[in-house]
């Protein structure tokens, strides 16, 4: 049990200090077929472990000066006022509906991470740049140097669509990475290595929240095997901390993209085959 709760938290620390995120998806799995908790205990350890583990990971890159601090809270508190309406949500829809929706989800998403890295100057449709010409300025919009403009308008954005975010995560049960990442990319123009940086604070905020209200709610939390799926997090983040800095941008988004794709493959067997 040791060694598979390590191992596993190597898992998911990977896919989380590679993204940004696909954390929660791979870890409640991992213990419920794994190391047989029930799902709802297996919610719980998820969430602290992955919480952990992304702020062992946030802290060094908020240092490097790679999260948006601006974006990732406006994007956190808002993500944490959607996702009990996201709860809520999702048990007035079966559940094999709801993974079908989360897959396709996720393919939707995968094309446009897809799409964007093929070709840098297609346009995200939402975010421009300070100097970009048209009349139709978008809502948020970078200075020459990469600075977001956060003017009111698109705060606004922000906030919505981190309610948005949120109203996802709450609903499919996942921590949000897969989803705050492209929507970072796409809605706010971020730069990719930025976006996992600032996807990774973003999470560790939810995730406080989350496993408090967890707790609060009677739900069990095994310590022992959360402080050994958070270990193998550690090693298992800073592994994919050094690959994500030796690949350009463009190849970690199309890796992203290959990631969820594989996650959604799986979501769909486990809900329709199985």
């Amino acid at each position: 049990m040791l060694g598979l709760a390590v191992l596993f938290g190597v898992v998911v620390g990977f896919a989380l200090g590679l993204t940004g995120g696909g954390g929660g998806v791979f870890a409640v799995p991992l213990l419920v077929y794994g190391l047989s908790f029930s799902p709802r205990e297996a919610v719980g350890i998820s969430l602290a472990a992955v919480g952990g583990t992304a702020l062992f990971g946030a802290i060094p890159r908020l240092v490097r000066g790679e999260v948006e601090l601006r974006t990732g809270l406006l994007f956190a508190v808002a993500g944490m006022l959607g996702a009990p309406l996201g709860s809520y949500l999702s048990t007035l829809v079966p559940a094999n509906v709801l993974l079908l929706m989360f897959a396709l989800l996720m393919f939707v998403v995968a094309q446009r991470m897809w799409s964007k890295a093929s070709n840098p100057t297609l346009p995200s449709g939402v975010c421009t740049t300070e100097d970009e010409p048209g009349p139709d300025r978008s809502a948020c919009q970078r200075d020459a140097d990469g600075k977001l403009r956060l003017t009111s308008r698109c705060a606004r954005l922000l906030v919505a669509v981190g309610l948005m975010t949120g109203v996802l995560s709450g609903m499919f049960g996942v921590g949000g990475g897969f989803v705050i990442v492209p929507a970072l990319v796409i809605f706010s123009g971020m730069a990719i290595h930025q976006a996992v940086g600032t996807s990774l604070f973003v999470i560790v905020l939810v995730s406080i929240s989350a496993v408090a209200s967890h707790i609060v709610g009677g739900n069990e939390l095994s310590l022992t095997t959360t402080l050994q799926f958070m270990a193998g997090g550690f090693v298992g983040m800073w592994i994919g901390g050094i690959v994500a800095k030796r690949l350009k941008g463009p190849t970690l988004q199309k890796t992203f993209s290959i990631a969820v794709v594989l996650v959604a493959v799986f979501v769909i067997f486990k809900s329709v085959v199985l």
